[in-house]
């Protein structure tokens, strides 16, 4: 499995199904199918890059799909893990939005939201919503924020709307729930996201 493409970027183009980029490592020039948001991130042409690939698969061929962040990734490795949404549906919904705004999504339940990408139906979109939600239960929430700060009182539901967000995204409940005990509980659930996100990485 390809885990990572580090080089130079060769070339960087978008096309109607998809954004493509072509990076040079080792001598070998690997085309990367990828989002507008992710070459949002990239450096100029000639510089050096790193995506972190997913390889699909397929009878007739191998694709090659690639993200700035280990977040992007995980959100593609779930939109294709339901049934009807194939890797050109997952990169039109994770070229309309930051992983944040996807976890956020699935977190409140807002089917609509994916709506708004290109070939995303609403019952193609409410199962999405259902089948990602059921991962993190309110219980499972429930118990990382206990951990965190024994008076319930003190959570605010944006609160866990935020740390149900950062499961989506890969993270424990026990982390994403210390992260945003830190966070003051009157913030909008989308900036506890960003601010939960930059500690976990150890940026604050």
């Amino acid at each position: 499995m390809i885990y990572s493409v580090k080089g130079e970027l060769q070339s960087a183009s978008a096309s109607d199904a998809h954004y493509l980029a072509v990076i040079e490592a080792g001598g070998i020039g690997y085309a990367i199918k990828t989002t507008h948001t992710t070459m949002m991130k990239m450096p100029p042409v000639g510089s050096t890059a790193v995506f972190f690939t997913y390889l699909y698969v397929r009878e007739d061929a191998l694709e090659l799909f690639g993200f700035a962040d280990l977040e992007e990734l995980n959100c593609f490795k779930m939109l294709i893990s339901i049934s009807g949404v194939g890797p050109k549906a997952a990169l039109s919904i994770l070229s309309d939005m930051t992983p944040q705004k996807f976890a956020l999504y699935i977190a409140t339940g807002d089917s609509k939201g994916f709506t708004r990408s290109k070939g995303i139906g609403a019952k193609t979109a409410q199962r999405i919503v259902l089948e990602l939600k059921d991962k993190i239960t309110n219980e499972q929430v429930a118990v990382g924020v206990t951990d965190q700060l024994p008076n319930m009182e003190q959570i605010s539901s944006n609160a866990g709307e935020a740390i149900s967000a950062l499961v989506v995204l890969g993270y424990a409940q026990s982390e994403a729930a210390a992260a945003v005990a830190k966070l003051d509980q009157s913030l909008a659930v989308e900036e506890m996201i960003k601010l939960g996100l930059k500690a976990l990485a150890g940026r604050i």
